[in-house]
């Protein structure tokens, strides 16, 4: 199979990667063609080696038996297997962690362990733990362990439970945009709808996500099922092609809701969850990739291991603080196909304004609860873009109201000087979110950078910082919560190093060992901090601009802290070490700071 140019990239990379790292996740967007890439790096790195596969999908396994039969001997673990693992075949392939025995002293000889969606790897969860203990003490120093996915986070901000205690580094294999450009992809259209009578605010988040009960009666009692079936009426109209559409739902009350809606606007539609079985389940997606079934429901089958390139709208009825679940969700629809131009992603979930398009999404090995609070304010995506004052553009929240009485609410981008109506509605009652302050510019750290660079040389350069750095015991003592986070940042920026990184790993080693500095020199001094909903970078730059949250006693003493760092250091040093604060600062705002640590990679008592 001719490979695509990025799958060619990194098969010529590879060397490279296995020689600098040895847990590693190679990320790619959803379609991108993964499993080729995995059967290619056995095929020309690992022949006569030993192998193991971990599949979360049976269409990975299928495809990688098929693929590496010709040049390797595959062998399926069964359910109770016994011998020696490698006796007669060289690659062994699993759906799950079944035989345990057998598989972990597979993993004890094997040269390349691989793992299929690896954002699913728990480091501390019953089933990988063992499994990741046994690679790291047991297996060859040169053998290798490699993730496959094309979204490296793990759902939980719990920071036993993270990524970066299983891989060293993350390694972006292909841009979504790229991939677009190159036809491998279609780009998303999307048509980001508010429901407001939907009631999320009250939600106890602490998990991680929504409540599925609380989340499940809160969109039944809402207009949101109607809402997105008349949407949908409208949005199918406009592709050329006939309309495919998947429907993400977050459990089987919702889902046969929906299923009878769009049944009374007579559309073809089937309802598949992971108690379907097997054969029908195949049969139905059989049928929908054919197009015979308009619409298919989904309860947490489709987001992963699904493959219908024809799909071309993605309908999200789940309101989600995932970003992992938006991203593989609306991924499963921009797989290219025959005549297929683009994908209409239909969001009545406010999912859009929170994680914003999928293309642009970030990932990081390390996650922290901040990122699942974000959804208070609806519009964090957009507020987290660079705030331009000349800009020529403004986004705007629909207010039409339409014949059934109810608003628009479509979210759209609109030249500043355009007199275009709503693109949904055509109508031109809207509320411009930057003029109506629902875009809140502090959300980012633009303005905390100009007022810290500009100000905090200056400051310390007239001060007599021996007076100030004397003042530390009154400085804590006295600090509320505002001035705490001020005075941590300050410290994080003092402690943390200003060296170059080249990879993920090495940027993160560097924040995570401030970090523990930070705590420690906290820990000593018996200064707590509450966990906090969300961090907001104006209350930091407050006392630097004479504001009213930081008082002249803390803001100086932190100046005396780190200012230094500016008659000392290069403009270069300062702002790597700038960055890797703002990490540290955000994860403590996040997770709190208390008497008592057992964070793994940090324990102070």
């Amino acid at each position: 199979m001719k490979l695509r140019k990025w799958q060619e990239k990194v098969i010529k990379e590879f060397p490279d990667i296995i020689k600098n790292y040895r847990k590693f996740i190679l990320k790619a967007p959803t379609g991108a063609g993964k499993t080729v890439l995995a059967s290619e790096i056995i095929n020309t790195f690992y022949k006569k080696k030993k192998i193991v596969v971990l599949c979360h999908r049976l269409v990975l396994l299928e495809q990688l038996e098929k693929g590496l039969s010709n040049d390797h001997k595959v062998k399926k673990l069964g359910l109770s297997e016994e011998g020696k693992p490698f006796d007669k075949y060289d690659v062994l392939i699993s759906t799950n962690l079944r035989s345990r025995d057998f598989l972990m002293d597979a993993i004890k000889k094997c040269d390349l362990l691989i793992i299929d969606e690896a954002h699913r790897v728990s480091p501390n969860g019953q089933a990988y733990k063992e499994l990741l203990d046994q690679f790291d003490e047991k297996s060859s120093k040169d053998s290798k362990l490699l993730g496959l996915t094309a979204s490296p986070e793990r759902r939980t901000g719990d920071q036993k439970d993270q990524l970066g205690l299983a891989f060293d580094a993350i390694i972006d294999c292909a841009d979504i945009e790229e991939l677009i450009k190159e036809g491998v992809l279609v780009s998303a259209e999307y048509k980001s709808f508010f429901v407001h009578d939907l009631e999320l605010e009250k939600m106890d988040i602490t998990t991680g996500d929504f409540p599925i009960e609380q989340l499940s009666n809160a969109i039944i009692k809402s207009s949101m099922i109607q809402y997105a079936c008349d949407v949908y009426l409208k949005e199918k109209k406009r592709i050329n092609e006939k309309p495919i559409s998947a429907w993400f739902c977050p459990d089987v009350l919702v889902a046969e809701e929906t299923k009878k809606q769009i049944e009374m606007i007579n559309l073809r539609v089937e309802l598949i969850t992971a108690k379907t079985p097997l054969k029908e389940r195949m049969k139905i997606l059989d049928q929908h990739e054919k197009g015979n079934i308009e619409c298919l429901i989904s309860v947490g089958v489709l987001s992963e291991g699904w493959d219908n390139p024809n799909c071309n709208i993605i309908v999200h009825l789940r309101p989600t603080l995932s970003k992992v679940f938006w991203g593989q969700s609306v991924g499963r629809g921009l797989r290219s196909a025959k005549n297929k131009s683009k994908c209409i992603v239909i969001d009545v979930s406010s999912n859009y304004t929170t994680f914003g398009p999928v293309e642009k999404l970030s990932w990081k090995l390390w996650n922290h609860r901040k990122s699942y609070l974000e959804f208070k304010n609806r519009f964090n995506w957009i507020s987290k873009q660079k705030y331009i004052e000349d800009r020529d553009y403004t986004y705007l929240l629909c207010e039409g109201m339409g014949d059934n009485g109810k608003r628009c609410s479509l979210v759209y981008k609109k030249k500043m000087l355009s007199d275009s109506p709503c693109p949904m509605c055509s109508k031109y009652a809207a509320t411009d979110l930057y003029k109506d302050n629902r875009i809140e510019k502090p959300k980012n750290d633009n303005s905390l950078h100009k007022v810290f660079f500009e100000r905090v040389p200056k400051i310390f350069g007239d001060m007599n910082r021996g007076i100030w750095i004397n003042m530390e015991n009154s400085a804590w003592r006295d600090a509320n919560i505002y001035e705490k986070l001020f005075l941590t940042f300050c410290l994080a920026f003092d402690f943390v190093s200003g060296d170059s990184t080249g990879s993920e790993t090495e940027f993160w080693n560097l924040t995570l060992e401030a970090e523990k500095k930070v705590r420690s020199f906290l820990f000593e001094r018996e200064v707590t901090i509450p966990q906090q909903e969300e961090f907001i970078f104006s209350n930091l730059s407050d006392g630097l601009s004479k504001g009213k949250v930081i008082r002249p006693v803390q803001t100086n003493y932190g100046i005396a802290i780190c200012g230094e760092n500016f008659t000392k250091n290069s403009e270069e040093i300062n702002e790597r070490k700038f960055q890797k604060a703002l990490q540290v600062i955000e994860r403590i705002a996040a997770m709190g700071v208390t008497n008592t640590e057992e964070l793994p990679y940090y324990k102070i008592n």
